[in-house]
C-alpha cells in the first residue's frame, strides 16, 4: 500500500519509450491508414450520384404541394362565405371559450349546408386558437364547400 502511483510525466516517458518504431514502419503505416480513409470515403462522383438518387425518390414521393393540389381537385357541389358571430361564446367561462367556437362553428355549417359530416381546416382552426383558450375571436369569416359526396369543408374566407 506504500507504493507510488507513477507521476504523469513518468507514464508519458514509458509511453513514448513504447512506441518508438523506425521511420520506415511509420511511413508503411500511414500509407495503409491513408489507403482505407480513401477506401472509406466515396469519391466525389459517387457523392454527387447518391445525392441524385435520393432527390429522384424524394420526387416520387407525394409531397405537401401535390396533397394541397389534391385538394383543390374536389367537385364543388356548393360554396358559401359567411361570417359567424361567436356572440354566445363569450358567456361561457374563460377556460371553455375556443373549444364552445369550435363547436359553434361546425353547427353552424352543418345548420346552413344541411350537412353531417363538417371539417374544419387547418387554417381556421389556428385562427380560433391564435389567441388561446380563453380569447377566441369575436367573429370568424369563413368559406363553406360542400362537395359531391356530402362532405363541408371550413376554409378561411380571406385565402385564395
Amino acid at each position: 500500500m506504500s507504493e507510488k502511483q507513477p507521476s504523469l510525466e513518468e507514464a508519458d516517458a514509458e509511453q513514448e519509450e513504447g512506441s518508438e518504431t523506425l521511420p520506415e514502419e511509420d511511413k508503411e503505416a500511414s500509407e495503409e491508414a491513408e489507403e482505407e480513409i480513401a477506401e472509406e470515403q466515396p469519391s466525389a462522383e459517387e457523392e454527387i450520384t447518391a445525392e441524385k438518387a435520393e432527390e429522384k425518390e424524394e420526387e416520387e414521393k407525394p409531397g405537401e404541394e401535390e396533397e394541397a393540389e389534391e385538394e383543390e381537385e374536389i367537385e364543388v357541389v356548393e360554396e358559401r362565405i359567411y361570417t359567424i358571430p361567436f356572440r354566445k361564446v363569450w358567456a361561457t367561462p374563460r377556460g371553455k371559450r375556443t373549444p364552445r367556437a369550435s363547436r359553434t362553428l361546425r353547427a353552424f355549417a352543418k345548420r346552413h349546408m344541411k350537412a353531417e359530416n363538417v371539417e374544419i381546416s387547418n387554417e381556421v382552426n389556428e385562427e380560433l386558437w391564435a389567441r388561446g383558450i380563453r380569447k377566441p375571436p369575436r367573429e370568424i369569416k369563413v368559406r363553406l364547400v360542400k362537395d359531391k359526396e356530402g362532405r363541408v369543408i371550413v376554409y378561411p374566407a380571406t385565402s385564395t
